[in-house]
């Protein structure tokens, strides 16, 4: 037993000093992120992570610390800082562990007068929350209706959908509906997700383009333009998604904020004009994880952009219609 007990101590002492920064800048070196985190006190190790093939940086990286005091005064000093077009996020890293993985929510049929602090207090009591987003309607401000949930643990999550999928929130007459979120593990996740677009794209009266013969794992496929991986199981370098009906004016920025908040994002490509070197109305975004890829296009499908309304998709290689 004493061995079990060491192993156990040592685990938590690295949970309280081992830190995963994400949204670094494309351009930042493995030095530059232990510069920056020594600032704060005593790196013991700095990692970023690299494509193992292309060798480019994924966007995020850990960073160990001596002291768990320095870890701490790290996210609180550090996490929300800007660094070039970036707002990187510092958090304790998580062990990697079965317990913890598909422990994300979606929710929907939510008031619209709900705000994000009131959707975490409806969730708190099953579990330590590790982010929420609520979707706003950026023309309106108003809430979609929709949001996610992460949670710490898998069974978290699971003990929330049995309370509260089909549950009538206070000053509601909708019941909600909580589910867990489209997550690559699962056998039907294929026609599941294509259902999920083609319903989207349809309520938003953008062209349905994304019906289930259409929405096919294409490992052939190679983004030319954006240097990223087509919707491939075994990508190398990300999951590359394309926008569609993106305003004239969109850059490259528009794109890390639309998309940096749902998870790493490898990188982005504006299309332009090569004359008028304007948008010309579409552009690519790479994320490191499918999960995430697919939160964002489930999110972001629909969206309105200014006066367009975007069609977001995993970009295949027949390309777009």
């Amino acid at each position: 037993m004493p061995n079990h007990c060491l192993s156990l101590t040592m685990e938590e002492d690295d949970a309280r000093t081992n830190l995963i920064v994400n949204y670094l800048p494309q351009s930042m070196s493995q030095d530059e992120l232990r510069s920056l985190f020594s600032s704060v006190g005593d790196v013991e190790s700095a990692k970023l992570i690299r494509d193992k093939v292309a060798g480019h940086s994924l966007g995020y990286g850990f960073v160990n610390f001596v002291n768990p005091s320095d870890a701490e005064r790290a996210i609180s000093t550090l996490n929300g800082l800007r660094l070039q077009s970036k707002t990187i996020k510092v958090s304790f890293a998580r062990p990697s562990s079965d317990m913890i993985k598909d422990a994300n929510l979606y929710i929907s049929g939510l008031p619209r007068t709900l705000s994000q602090t009131e959707l975490e207090d409806m969730f708190a009591r099953y579990g330590r929350i590790i982010n929420s987003r609520v979707l706003v309607d950026q023309a309106s401000g108003l809430s979609r209706g929709v949001a996610f949930i992460r949670f710490d643990k898998r069974a978290e999550a699971e003990d929330a959908v049995k309370h509260l999928n089909g549950h009538t929130p206070p000053g509601s007459s909708e019941p909600i509906t909580v589910k867990f979120a489209a997550n690559p593990n699962q056998a039907r996740n294929s026609q599941m997700m294509s259902q999920m677009y083609h319903g989207q794209s349809r309520r938003f009266g953008g062209p349905v383009h994304h019906q289930a013969q259409r929405f096919r794992f294409s490992p052939m496929s190679v983004d030319h333009l954006g240097g990223g991986a087509g919707v491939s199981g075994n990508s190398s370098s990300g999951w590359c998604i394309f926008i569609y009906n993106l305003g004239q004016d969109a850059d490259e920025a528009i794109l890390w904020q639309m998309f940096g908040p749902f998870g790493a994002v490898v990188n982005v490509k504006v299309i332009r004009d090569f004359n008028t070197n304007k948008c010309k109305g579409f552009g690519f975004v790479t994320m490191t994880n499918y999960e995430e890829a697919a939160m964002a296009i489930h999110s972001l499908n629909g969206y309105r952009l200014g006066d367009k309304v975007l069609q977001v998709s995993f970009k295949t290689s027949k390309g777009h219609k």
